[in-house]
């Protein structure tokens, strides 16, 4: 990994150091471009001549300056310079003497740049113009390409921590992951048991609900089979009041006797066959209230048994008595 990062690094670097070449022959084009006139190149071949000697006297002078102060030579000098010289006599060793040597000739340079300055000042003040651009163009370039220098130590310094760093951040990072992941199944199961406790609630609601439900229906449908019962009671009582009425006719309407109590007789099997019937479906209807498990219906069921009792008991009676009876009853109706 490291290696790969470095790599990578120093093609980055590569691409800079192009782009500042490139950015640099730009800069010489519009110098070149700059420069383009004939007269302008006369006079800064002029210019460069002029440069030239002046910094041959320059150096011729600086040599001269040199033996001088090596050989530490006291006489008087008309240069400028020597009233520096005054000033550190003091502590005057060979180092001294050597440092000073630098600093004299780096002062020198500078004033010979400056001299060149004036001369083009004095010159022309358009080629001036021009070779300033130029130098400071040049500096700027320079500069770049030092700060390019550093940047390239800097970086690789840079990335070799940058590198230690990233290792231990992604350990860190899996590490978070993992914790994370495991947090997010941990929410999930909560998710989980909570909506599993939810639906328990919902479904005992429910249940509690079906139960009334059923309650209810439990007691509509006592009631209903009550009515039932009730209503059945009803029916078989005008049906047996009809028979009736009709064997009242039919005996009326006779004129043979024997015939007649014949078909009496016949009838009043049927209505017995009827009635046992009627009593049949009857109990049936008891036993199936009983199993509704209501004290208030059995208490019922049993008046209606006695009351069926009851009535058995006057149907067992001969049939001749009856059937006066119901002539009787069917006379008053007339009336």
């Amino acid at each position: 990994m490291m290696m790969i990062r470095m790599i990578k690094m120093m093609i980055m670097m590569m691409m800079m150091i192009r782009m500042m070449m490139m950015m640099m022959m730009m800069m010489m084009m519009m110098m070149i471009r700059m420069m383009m006139m004939i007269r302008m190149m006369m006079m800064i071949r002029m210019m460069m001549m002029m440069m030239a000697r002046m910094m041959m006297m320059m150096m011729m002078m600086m040599m001269i300056l040199m033996m001088m102060m090596m050989m530490m030579i006291d006489d008087d000098d008309d240069d400028d310079d020597d009233d520096d010289d005054d000033e550190d006599d003091d502590s005057d060793p060979m180092i001294m003497m050597m440092i000073r040597m630098m600093t004299m000739i780096t002062l020198m340079m500078t004033m010979l740049t400056m001299m060149m300055m004036m001369m083009m000042m004095i010159l022309m003040m358009m080629m001036m113009m021009m070779m300033m651009i130029r130098m400071m163009m040049m500096m700027i370039m320079m500069m770049m390409m030092m700060m390019m220098m550093m940047m390239m130590i800097m970086m690789m310094m840079i990335m070799i921590r940058m590198m230690m760093i990233m290792m231990m951040i992604i350990m860190i990072r899996l590490m978070m992951i993992r914790m994370i992941r495991m947090m997010m199944m941990m929410m999930m199961m909560m998710m989980m048991m909570i909506r599993m406790m939810m639906m328990m609630i919902r479904m005992m609601m429910m249940i509690r609900m079906m139960m009334m439900m059923m309650i209810r229906m439990m007691m509509t449908m006592i009631m209903m089979m009550m009515m039932m019962m009730i209503r059945m009671m009803m029916m078989m009582m005008m049906m047996m009041m009809m028979i009736m009425m009709m064997m009242m006719m039919m005996m009326m309407m006779l004129i043979w006797m024997t015939k007649m109590i014949r078909m009496m007789i016949r009838m009043m099997m049927m209505m017995m066959m009827m009635m046992m019937m009627i009593r049949m479906m009857i109990r049936m209807m008891m036993m199936m209230m009983m199993m509704m498990m209501m004290m208030m219906i059995r208490m019922m069921i049993r008046m209606m048994i006695r009351d069926d009792d009851d009535s058995d008991d006057s149907d067992d009676s001969d049939d001749d008595s009856d059937d006066d009876d119901d002539d009787d009853d069917d006379d008053d109706d007339d009336a």
